[in-house]
């Protein structure tokens, strides 16, 4: 079954229904569905998807050749290309009065084998193709190769594409979908464990107890996502020790820079060099505080991949227990006990979607430019402060806080969002709480008196679909 990128299909069928020539470049990180979203793109339409493989470029040359010529019922019948060049003014000719869509899957790794694709493809299309009908789309798993390489003012490419498509990991509100079985709160966990990858997501099954797939389809020794953050990173680096190191460290709880280069043993120079690289991979992300009275230079790193983030802090630092068929023990004592407090950073990011939904949908009392949290001193109090969700125009402002909590959320979160809320001056204060298990009596009633106080329990899913 086919779930989501519904934007990305649509803009590709509206590319394709203007029956020109089009050069698109997509890329995305490893496993997030790039093959089967253009798998379902082309699956009406004439097409040749190649899926290129870490050949040199011989053999790349002659498995492209070998599937042309299939498509066209020419081979046995036709000598394969002599070069890149020829067969793509092939394609030219078999596309020059018709719609013909040519899926190039993995192009990195054609360029990795012949360095002057890049500079043949902007002479083919500049002389030739683009007075064709030819539907061009050259997809990649490198992020890093394919922004620098392809997209960047020194690629002989640069403005040559019609169109980029960056396919992200899922948000909640899709990868809910997956799990149709399950009750709210483990579609969070199933999310907050495997992230919004399509293909973690598909081997869950929401038949069987959110536990017992953690049990069997990822501390497994022989399960597939047992060992898959080793060796997306094998796939990716040159030295996966130091960034492993890195990783863990910052699931063990450090996020400054000096805090990670101390607990991994390097200098900040190289220790940031190597976060940068995990950057590009969309393993880590650099957050830095909303901007509210200045700018701040209070950045911090975290793992944006839930599944890595799961990973090391629960698989990586268990294995002992686990290469012992300790599992049990495990799941019982070294998760069930913490899956809440994992789960408070995913559930901020999971309300932090539903503002940015609930904002697109103009239900909010202004539309609001800027989302983020915040964090920084308070004079008053002396101490550093934090607030979950802030997000604001020029004169308005939400302040808000989620707990992801067994129990209701009462007066004292509220009253200390609101004393937080005196920091910062503007025009209008708006308050909105989330809570996993609903709110006091106390809360309720204060906000049926109070119409800048929103509190949110259950999601309005009509809106996010």
């Amino acid at each position: 079954m086919f779930i989501g990128r519904q934007y990305e299909l649509k803009t590709l069928n509206k590319l394709y229904n203007e029956n020109k020539f089009h050069f698109i470049v997509m890329y995305g990180r490893r496993r997030v569905g790039k093959t089967t979203l253009l798998t379902e793109f082309c699956k009406d339409k004439p097409s040749i998807f190649f899926v290129a493989e870490e050949y040199n470029d011989k053999i790349a040359l002659e498995s492209f050749s070998d599937k042309i010529l299939s498509y066209f019922g020419l081979d046995g019948f036709v000598s394969r290309f002599e070069s890149w060049e020829k067969a793509f003014l092939f394609l030219a000719q078999q596309a020059k009065d018709k719609r013909l869509v040519v899926v190039i899957d993995e192009f990195p790794y054609i360029v990795n084998s012949n360095k002057g694709i890049p500079s043949l493809l902007q002479n083919l299309i500049d002389h030739y193709l683009k007075d064709t009908k030819l539907f061009l789309i050259i997809c990649g798993s490198s992020v890093s190769f394919i922004e620098k390489e392809i997209l960047s003012y020194k690629s002989p490419l640069y403005g040559r594409r019609t169109a980029q498509l960056i396919v992200d990991p899922f948000n909640f509100f899709e990868s809910r979908k997956f799990f149709p079985n399950y009750n709210f709160e483990n579609q969070v966990i199933a999310y907050g464990v495997l992230g919004g990858i399509p293909q973690y997501l598909s081997y869950f099954e929401d038949t069987k107890d959110i536990y017992e797939n953690i049990k069997t389809k990822i501390l497994d020794k022989a399960s597939y996502l047992y060992e898959e953050p080793k060796l997306l990173l094998r796939q990716e680096v040159r030295e996966p020790a130091l960034y492993n190191s890195i990783i863990e460290a910052i699931a063990s709880g450090s996020s400054k820079l000096n805090e990670i280069s101390t607990k991994v043993g390097v200098d900040t120079d190289k220790c940031a060099k190597y976060i940068s690289t995990l950057i590009d991979l969309k393993i880590l992300e650099k957050v830095t505080p909303i901007e509210l009275k200045e700018k701040s230079r209070k950045s911090i790193y975290k793992i944006k991949d839930n599944f890595f983030r799961f990973w090391y802090r629960f698989v990586f630092n268990n294995k002992a227990l686990i290469e012992q068929g300790l599992i049990d023990e495990v799941i019982e004592n070294k998760i069930k006990p913490f899956i809440n407090d994992f789960l408070g950073v995913v559930y901020e990011e999971i309300c932090i979607d539903y503002l940015k939904i609930l904002n697109k949908n103009k239900a909010l009392p202004f539309i609001f430019e800027k989302i983020g949290k915040w964090w920084g001193n308070n004079p008053y109090k002396r101490c550093e402060e934090e607030i979950d969700i802030v997000a604001l125009d020029k004169d308005n402002i939400i302040f808000g806080e989620c707990k992801w909590q067994n129990k209701k959320t009462d007066m004292t979160v509220l009253n200390s969002l609101i004393e937080k809320s005196a920091l910062f001056s503007f025009k209008n204060k708006y308050y909105v709480l989330f809570s996993k298990n609903g709110f006091t009596d106390d809360v309720i009633n204060f906000a049926k008196y109070n119409n800048n106080i929103f509190l949110i329990e259950k999601f309005d899913y009509d809106l996010a679909n």
